[in-house]
């Protein structure tokens, strides 16, 4: 079962691409590309090492230099979104929807992330009910020190919802 969830969420997050040239070259036509463009982008370089149970995913993360701010360290909205995307693979992971929306995210940012510096992305679900779902997700520097803490909730797209 674990190797099931393991599978779902490297199909959901990780995103392969023969070269950095072959990247780049996607990134220079933005406007003309499909709307799934922008969660490659962010995710291009993720890595899901473990799913060991269901609603509770590893992820590893080398900092790219197209996510950087003015300041030269990790974005806050490239963080909103691996927030965003892993805590969805981490419904997925225990089987639920996630076609749905973002309702909530809130996030603690407490330190930088460099370029080319590996960090570490842990989301866990803390309860999913019929149309609502709750995770967190910690942003941490391979030394332990916290990045980003955030609490995300999202509308699971149950078909019978009236949301």
């Amino acid at each position: 079962m674990a190797s099931d969830s393991l599978e779902t969420a490297r199909q959901l997050l990780e995103v392969t691409y023969t070269t950095e040239a072959e990247a780049t070259a996607e990134a220079e036509q933005l406007p003309s590309l499909p709307s799934g463009f922008y969660d490659a982008f962010v995710l291009r370089g993720i890595r899901v090492v473990q799913a060991l149970q269901p609603g509770t995913l590893l992820c590893h993360f080398t900092v790219p230099s197209r996510l950087l701010n003015s300041g030269g360290f990790l974005h806050g909205g490239a963080t909103a979104s691996l927030v965003d995307l892993v805590a969805s693979a981490a419904f997925a992971t225990a089987g639920l929807r996630t076609r749905g929306s973002p309702l909530e995210m809130n996030i603690s940012y407490l330190d930088a992330a460099f370029a080319d510096e590996e960090i570490d992305i842990e989301a866990k679900v803390l309860r999913a009910g019929k149309a609502v779902g709750v995770a967190v997700v910690e942003l941490k520097k391979k030394s332990g020190k916290i990045i980003a803490q955030a609490r995300y909730s999202k509308y699971l797209g149950v078909a019978s919802s009236k949301l």
